[in-house]
């Protein structure tokens, strides 16, 4: 069966939700779910799974949260071949650097050697109905992706 790993950071608990809903998309598409936060698990975990995913928001003006910067840099060195991954996210669009560190772990993913399976999701703040209907597409390319 196809194990997707999803490893997230959220403050306020809307990218935790954010994470929560791209894992029941999964399910419903019967793939194996394994979701951690970021502090619990290590980069080398995506080593096990054959679909990588990160859902973090964006801290002020563009920064990478605290608690995901050691995940970031582990990520980086590992050796992702053959591994589909996706990265979504929220953000404020009040900051210039809207949803920046989604596009930092987009970049982090590649310089491991993973294959994109899905365009980024940016959710601004908390999810909305188009936003899960966005989700579960996210979700639905990269198990396609993945087979």
């Amino acid at each position: 069966m196809t194990l997707a790993k999803i490893v997230y950071a959220s403050m306020t608990g809307n990218t935790e939700e954010i994470a929560d809903i791209v894992s029941e998309a999964f399910e419903n598409l019967n793939v194996e779910v394994e979701i951690d936060e970021c502090t619990q698990v290590d980069a080398e975990d995506f080593e096990a799974a054959d679909i990588c995913i990160v859902a973090t928001y964006t801290y002020g003006e563009g920064d990478l949260p605290d608690e995901i910067v050691d995940f970031y840099d582990e990520l980086q060195e590992l050796d992702l071949s053959g591994k589909i991954y996706g990265v979504c996210g929220s953000g404020d669009t009040f900051y210039e650097q809207y949803c920046k560190s989604v596009d930092d772990f987009d970049s982090a993913f590649a310089k491991a050697g993973a294959s994109k399976g899905a365009e980024n999701v940016k959710v601004e703040m908390a999810a909305e109905e188009e936003d899960i209907e966005n989700l579960e597409a996210f979700a639905k390319k990269l198990v396609d992706a993945a087979s």
